[in-house]
């Protein structure tokens, strides 16, 4: 580090004498000299080099003395560490200037001896104030970005290193959740961008706020969807009632926003989410210059495949038996058997129910009619029938009729 120091001094030949006394370090390039004459041609000096580290001046001095010049370097942001020089035994003097933040004080005549000594510790302190200053910074641009992906308890448990938490890749058993809205990519198509943009940002911030209030961790924005990871990077043993729970919240924030700019004309579609749970690798894989907190392994690729089934099955949200079978107290109907794209064997899918739908006879009417579908029965055809006579708006009632009138004998669904 260079230090650059401006002395502050109306003596004509300081200048001459300090030169000689630091010509060592002038030379190793460890200290740079500036000089002023006086207070205001010190701040001239201070305005023209920001890099000016601390500065030694005088107190009694034309136009502006080293007091008054002081009281200026304390109101300003920097705060540059000051020393201070006065008459031998002017005790009223230096009893101001260390009042007003002068880091330490010298007498005339000037001991260079002292004044070297003097020097170096200051320049230690600036050192160690600047290195305090960048990690600060640096603490600031961490926790800020460890706010996009966690929520913020969880944020300040990162952020003071408390709990063991490890941000490294390592395998975990975990639950994954994608939403995404039907039919956005046509909404930016005609949407201008002064209402596109400030849609979006309040109905992300709108899923953020529950993703973070139900604990989850927002790895990526995706557009207009988003991926949660509930389980990392700290264990919940609950991840996927978790899931499920934030699910449900989610789903009736983005019903209630669609309503709401409804009303404005605006035609946004429904939000689709998928969730699957199991082990995956997850940490940060961002590489030296990038934070990428994700994971990977089947399940992420389920989850999303499953938010996209919703398209086709007329739910908005479905998720897998192994996120059903670990959601404990969380009432779900059977979707069927899912064949999805990349895998060999079906997957049994789910639609989980808040307490009112569970509550609701037609429930048990579907669970009554599905039975008979995974049977083979044919009586399925009038259970569904009957159902979607006095439910017109179950979707995915009406998907397993119209299955039924195309020649399906079963729950198994090829996915187009």
């Amino acid at each position: 580090m260079t230090a650059t120091i401006l002395f502050v001094d109306d003596e004509p030949d300081l200048e001459a004498l300090v030169a000689q006394k630091f010509r060592r370090q002038i030379r190793d390039g460890t200290v740079k000299l500036l000089f002023a004459r006086d207070g205001v041609e010190a701040l001239a000096v201070l305005q023209a080099t920001p890099e000016i580290d601390m500065v030694v001046s005088d107190i009694n001095m034309p136009r502006m003395d080293g007091l008054s010049l002081l009281q200026k370097l304390q109101e300003s942001e920097e705060k540059l560490s000051t020393i201070m020089l006065s008459a031998y035994g002017d005790m009223a003097n230096i009893r101001t200037a260390m009042n007003r933040g002068a880091f330490d004080f010298l007498t005339k005549p000037i001991d260079f001896a002292d004044l070297e000594a003097t020097v170096e510790k200051t320049i230690r302190h600036v050192e160690t104030l600047r290195e305090a200053r960048r990690r600060l910074a640096a603490a600031e641009r961490n926790y800020a970005t460890l706010s996009r992906y966690f929520s913020p308890n969880l944020v300040d448990r990162l952020a003071s290193g408390e709990g063991g938490l490890d941000l490294s890749g390592h395998r975990r058993v975990i639950a994954s959740l994608f939403t995404d809205i039907t039919g956005f990519t046509t909404l930016v198509e005609t949407l201008p961008p002064d209402v596109l943009g400030p849609l979006l940002n309040d109905y992300l911030t709108g899923m953020a706020d529950i993703v973070f209030a139900h604990e989850g961790t927002l790895t990526k924005i995706l557009g207009d969807g988003l991926h949660v990871l509930f389980g990392a990077p700290s264990d919940q043993p609950d991840h996927a009632v978790r899931a499920v729970n934030c699910a449900l919240a989610l789903d009736r924030h983005a019903e209630g926003f669609r309503q709401k700019v409804a009303d404005d004309g605006i035609a946004l579609g429904v939000t689709r989410i998928g969730i699957d749970a199991g082990p995956a690798l997850v940490g940060n894989f961002g590489g030296a210059r990038f934070f990428e907190y994700t994971a990977y392994g089947d399940i992420i690729n389920t989850a999303a495949r499953l938010e996209n089934a919703n398209k086709q099955l007329g739910t908005t949200i479905c998720i897998s038996a192994a996120v059903s079978a670990s959601a404990d107290g969380v009432r779900c109907r059977p979707v069927g058997d899912l064949m999805l794209r990349g895998r060999s064997e079906p997957l049994k899918a789910y639609e989980p129910l808040g307490a009112d739908r569970a509550a609701d006879p037609a429930t048990a009417d579907y669970l009554e009619a599905f039975s008979l579908l995974e049977a083979g029965d044919p009586g399925a055809v009038a259970a569904f029938a009957a159902l979607v006579g006095k439910r017109s708006g179950d979707r995915l009632a009406t998907f397993h009729l119209k299955r039924l009138l195309n020649g399906a004998k079963d729950s198994r669904i090829v996915l187009e």
